[in-house]
């Protein structure tokens, strides 16, 4: 998962309690035995890969949440940074039967399931989830569900990729095609689609608008506009468009939670969604095949489905949560400044599989770093 930092220290921005009570739902040990299910022994540990943002500062997600859990269970939780190469690192140490050193992953993408089938097995690297042994899994809504077809997957919060705008500068865009056009000639910034999840969200959201014989046409035309391609989210947001260089960035739909939360300037972060559309980028979580205690993985699963953890995670990560409203209660401050989308826009699992990795790699070979 490569994403967003945050721009600066950042508050709880809610007073909430732990999560409720929760009880074990398998038939292990009390220790954490898998119940014949096909894991070893577990010591209490969970051991959960997750990027860097979840976990960079005291005000990130994860630190409440190892907190809140460790109070919560007789367990500890420790996080594990999501290594250089993603999802390929553990894809290539599976390949290899090499064995990984984790029980969960935090921060799936639907891509990030195409890639594990396209070069492993189908339904490969983690387990088809037992929904009978979650409480909370109902919770979440069907819209924002992976649509894997190997149940491995729980969706914990949802993002809309959006343009953020300058307008001082810049009027709205009404719609991709608009981009195009002499009047927002060099005045948009974007993030490489190999690199940045905020990029390849945006290069699938043109190729659902333009077709796949058509998307590189259009960039194309954004090129010959003056478009501007870089690495990840924070060099192209919090370095270029905060420094003033650009007045449009590919960005986030909740990105005005910040500018309130940091006393930005409001007109120079106004969010657009280009054909009242905004492409939805889903985050999961699964459960690694050796995991070593399944059954406190179900429990973290459950957990982070509590109102309480929902919560924070949507005020902490700046994201939507993803489970249904009459099971989280938000401040008012974030539902008046993150923004949906009349239409959301995505690509499910089926539409990627085979496609994915050409259609990112054509359009790296003409437009990557430009």
């Amino acid at each position: 998962m490569r994403r967003r930092t945050f721009l600066g220290t950042v508050g709880s921005g809610s007073a909430l309690g732990l999560a409720g009570c929760l009880t074990r739902d398998g038939e292990g040990d009390e220790n954490g035995g898998n119940g014949g299910d096909g894991g070893s022994e577990g010591d209490g540990t969970l051991t959960v890969v997750t990027y860097e943002s979840m976990i960079d500062t005291e005000d990130s997600a994860g630190p409440w949440l190892k907190e809140a859990f460790e109070d919560e269970f007789d367990a500890e939780l420790e996080w594990e940074q999501l290594p250089d190469g993603g999802i390929n690192h553990y894809i290539q140490r599976a390949d290899r039967d090499a064995g990984i050193d984790a029980d969960v992953y935090l921060g799936l993408n639907v891509d990030d399931l195409v890639r594990v089938d396209d070069q492993l097995e189908d339904g490969a690297l983690f387990r088809e989830l037992d929904r009978d042994r979650l409480e909370r899994a109902d919770r979440v809504r069907d819209e924002f569900a992976l649509g894997d077809p190997h149940g491995r997957t729980l969706t914990y919060d949802m993002g809309y990729i959006s343009l953020v705008y300058d307008e001082n500068e810049v009027a709205e865009p009404a719609s991709l095609e608009d981009l195009t056009e002499p009047e927002y000639e060099n005045t948009l910034l974007a993030q490489n689609a190999q690199k940045a999840d905020s990029g390849q969200a945006f290069l699938l959201w043109t190729i659902d608008a333009f077709g796949e014989d058509g998307y590189l046409d259009y960039w194309q035309r954004l090129e010959d506009n003056g478009v501007r391609v870089l690495d990840g989210w924070t060099e192209s947001y919090s370095g270029a468009y905060m420094e003033g260089e650009r007045p449009m960035v590919v960005s986030y739909s909740t990105d005005q939670v910040y500018t309130n939360r940091f006393d930005y300037d409001f007109s120079r972060h106004q969010v657009a969604f280009p054909n009242e559309q905004g492409y939805a980028n889903p985050e999961g979580m699964a459960i690694f095949e050796d995991a070593g205690d399944v059954d406190l993985a179900y429990d973290f699963f459950d957990f982070v489905l509590s109102s309480e953890a929902q919560a924070e995670i949507a005020t902490r990560n700046v994201q939507f949560p993803a489970v249904a409203d009459e099971h989280v209660d938000l401040d008012e401050e974030f539902d008046e400044y993150a923004h949906r989308p009349s239409e959301m826009v995505s690509f499910d699992y089926d539409g990627l599989r085979g496609n994915l990795d050409g259609w990112v790699e054509d359009w790296a070979r003409e437009f990557a770093g430009q």
